[in-house]
């Protein structure tokens, strides 16, 4: 069963959460999907971008 975050993070212990993975759980982004072969390597470039520029917009407290 999925627990909050706040009883899996301490924000004493690490000011910083990484969270990409749980947004995109089931979404296949870049590089081949091995269940399908399907190759999305064309998307590797704006996605790193795209983090990127959210990084700046965005901000957990």
């Amino acid at each position: 069963m999925a627990r909050p975050r706040q009883t899996i993070v301490s924000l004493e212990d690490t000011p910083y959460y990484h969270c990409c993975s749980r947004v995109v759980r089931k979404a296949f982004l870049y590089g081949i999907d091995k269940s399908t072969g399907d190759n999305f390597e064309h998307q590797r470039e704006w996605v790193d971008s795209r983090i990127l520029e959210l990084a700046t917009i965005f901000v957990i407290v």
